[in-house]
């Protein structure tokens, strides 16, 4: 028996909306990454970019266990000497919660060319509207 590959023009994607309310962040970042990524298919191929578009809503509204939203950070550099910047989970999540998922789910994606594809097939909100409504959504249910 041979192992099936898909083709290009076979791939179908869907969209999908994931609710974020009380979900705890790695949990909901897993899932994240493997419908973009396509693994949930059982027609799965590693090489393509197969996966779903993703949205996630209510970002703000994350739960984050134990002791990360005081003391995890997020560090950055500019390039320059002395540029190190370092961010705090709770000044992130006050003024911009889709970054704290978006950073996450980036961390669980293939660091290529690939993975960076996928990840753009990711839409976040903190809040509970979007603005895909006219590409018909399913609810996901975590």
């Amino acid at each position: 028996m041979k192992t099936y590959s898909m083709k290009l023009d076979e791939i179908s994607k869907d969209w999908l909306v994931i609710d974020a309310e009380d979900i705890p962040l790695g949990r909901l970042s897993t899932q994240v990454a493997i419908f973009l990524r396509g693994k949930h298919k059982p027609t799965f191929t590693a090489h393509l970019d197969m996966g779903d578009n993703v949205i996630v809503l209510n970002a703000a509204k994350i739960k984050l266990t134990g002791q990360k939203r005081e003391k995890k950070v997020y560090l950055s550099h500019t390039g320059y000497m002395g540029g190190q910047k370092v961010t705090t989970m709770k000044k992130l999540m006050d003024t911009r919660p889709e970054e704290v998922v978006m950073r996450a789910v980036k961390g669980m994606l293939p660091k290529t060319k690939l993975g960076i594809a996928q990840l753009k097939n990711l839409r976040v909100y903190a809040g509970s509207e979007h603005t895909q409504g006219a590409q018909q959504p399913r609810i996901v249910e975590l």
